[in-house]
């Protein structure tokens, strides 16, 4: 029983000592901030930060609508994309382990729509295991962004990982737990899945 808090305690986000996030505002009320200065009403801007853009709403602040694997070694028309809109794709991505070529260059792709408010301080947590034991961990800030002024959907490209090789490395199956959390412990996806390294994708 021990290990659900342990678990909990691995896809906790870090942070900064002494760091506290501010009073969250509206969009309309960064939107007013220093509107006379030019150059960072485009910044804003740039963020979805407009006057009139969304009101608060209800719901979350974010969805996230999927997590894709990007490499370079990815043959022609091959894709490796969770839809975790997909709860059916969701639950077969636990059972049928994805497989990732060894010893590749790889990076995580995310995409979410900011529904209504600022976002910051939301980050990608994945904790990998194998056999019960954690082998590694990534955390990733997403960034700050506003709704987009059309409605469309952000894409994050998280830093460049490379997945393991060898022998030791293709034997047995991976189980991850992904989650993306904010800075006030507002969990806005909590999935898991699984992958096999292999000698090919």
């Amino acid at each position: 029983m021990s290990a659900q808090p342990h678990e909990e305690d691995d896809l906790a986000p870090t942070f900064t000592p002494g760091y506290k996030p501010s009073a969250a505002k509206s969009v309309d009320e960064y939107a007013q901030l220093d509107a006379e200065d030019e150059s960072l009403a485009r910044w804003k801007a740039s963020l979805g930060i407009v006057p009139g853009v969304a009101a608060a709403g209800s719901g979350p602040k974010v969805t996230i609508l999927s997590l894709e694997l990007a490499s370079s070694t990815l043959p022609p028309g091959k894709h490796l994309v969770m839809n975790l809109q997909d709860p059916e794709q969701l639950a077969s991505l636990k059972k049928n382990p994805v497989t990732i070529k060894e010893g590749i260059e790889y990076n995580v792709r995310i995409n979410f729509k900011v529904n209504h408010s600022i976002i910051s301080g939301v980050r990608y947590i994945q904790v990998v295991k194998r056999s019960g034991i954690k082998v590694d961990k990534l955390e990733q800030m997403l960034g700050s962004y506003g709704p987009h002024p059309k409605g469309e959907p952000y894409v994050k490209n998280f830093d460049p990982e490379e997945s393991p090789s060898g022998m030791l490395a293709r034997s047995g199956t991976y189980q991850v737990r992904s989650r993306v959390v904010d800075d006030d412990g507002e969990v806005y996806a909590d999935w898991e899945w699984s992958f096999k390294i292999g000698k090919e994708w």
